[in-house]
């Protein structure tokens, strides 16, 4: 029996090789997919497409100009039957909206939920379900040179697959934006995926087949040359938007309800007068009755009939937990970190002298 074990044994090899594919896994492929790495990629990628779908946003005649392209395109996928995950600045300016499945079939979707903080939204579609759903992992355990598989609509290539490695998580300082979204994201996940426009809202799958983030730029060092470094959303961060958006219809994310002003943006002789010799910090402007801030008793700032600042100045924020701030931005996301009921501790320059405040943070409501 063994020597005939053997001899069947090498017969299907040589078969193999004769006939140039071979079967491994889930998988049968030609001889040119050799390395398990490849395997795994296209297993991902085959679970994972029939949940991917291409979203395209006809946008409203006041936002566009002369030779605009009138549909902004981007990408989607289904976490739950009917429920599709994309970027928010992909149906920001949306007169209608469309989504096409992997199979070329295309359904009208309208806008769930948003979540601007974080450049996320929900589209809702109806006549059709889910071919498939993706789930989500934790994207806090990604570890530097671990893969990432990327599925979009690169320049209107439709079911487009990437491969890259997880670089690293980059404060959101370090990743500017200009479109006044993602105030309230902490960290990007940065990948060497490919990741171009038109993939934005598409899913960042680790080798098993889970949402580790959500596609959402590039960086290019400038205007004119593509970027090569992909940018996405953390899944844990966007999970938590989600689970936010379908029970509350607002995110959960900590705020302080107060509007912040850059203290590199006041005229130096203000900050004199305030006693500042830093142009670090995040100035309070307006503090709306019932917030969080005033609750807690931030002072706001005055403002003449023409909208400039009059001394004294309010409350100067310059550290949120013990950790320094440069800005607005700084105090906004370090805020956003927390959650409601949560409890943050704030340290402001007031009339010359430091003082420390707590301010109980209190769950967002729809306005």
């Amino acid at each position: 029996m063994k020597p005939l074990a053997r001899a069947a044994g090498l017969a299907l090899l040589l078969f193999a090789a004769a006939t140039g594919a071979y079967v491994t896994g889930r998988v049968q492929a030609q001889r040119t997919l050799v390395t398990a790495d490849e395997i795994n990629t296209v297993e991902v990628a085959q679970a994972a497409l029939p949940a991917v779908v291409r979203v395209d946003a006809r946008l409203r005649k006041d936002v566009l100009q002369a030779g605009d392209d009138p549909v902004e395109t981007g990408t989607g996928f289904f976490y739950k039957r009917d429920l599709i995950v994309t970027n928010y600045h992909v149906i920001q300016y949306q007169e209608s909206v469309s989504v096409t499945l992997s199979n070329g079939r295309r359904v009208t979707a309208r806008v769930e939920g948003v979540d601007p903080g974080i450049d996320i939204a929900i589209l809702r579609v109806t006549g059709v379900t889910a071919p498939r759903t993706l789930s989500f992992g934790r994207s806090a355990g990604l570890l530097p040179g671990q893969k990432l598989i990327t599925i979009g609509t690169p320049l209107r290539i439709p079911n487009f697959v990437a491969t890259g490695v997880f670089s690293v998580a980059a404060s959101a300082r370090d990743v500017p934006r200009n479109d006044q979204l993602g105030g309230e994201i902490g960290q990007y996940l940065v990948t060497t995926t490919n990741i171009q426009g038109g993939n934005s809202g598409g899913p960042v799958l680790d080798s098993r087949g889970a949402v580790v983030g959500v596609a959402d730029a590039n960086a290019a060092p400038n205007n004119f040359v593509p970027g090569v470094i992909g940018i996405a959303i953390p899944g844990d961060l966007v999970r938590q938007s989600l689970e936010d958006l379908e029970q509350v219809g607002v995110p959960q994310r900590g705020t302080l309800g107060v509007t912040l002003a850059d203290l590199d943006s006041l005229e130096p002789a203000l900050r004199q007068l305030a006693g500042l010799s830093s142009s670090e910090g995040a100035l309070v402007d307006e503090v709306p009755a019932g917030t969080a801030g005033a609750r807690a008793g931030l002072r706001g700032s005055l403002r003449n009939s023409r909208g400039q600042l009059l001394a004294p100045l309010g409350d100067i924020i310059v550290a949120v937990d013990g950790q320094r701030v440069r800005g607005s931005f700084d105090v906004i996301r370090l805020v956003a970190a927390k959650r409601p009921g949560q409890t943050v501790n704030l340290r402001v320059w007031r009339n010359r002298k430091s003082v420390d405040v707590r301010v109980p943070l209190q769950k967002r409501t729809l306005q």
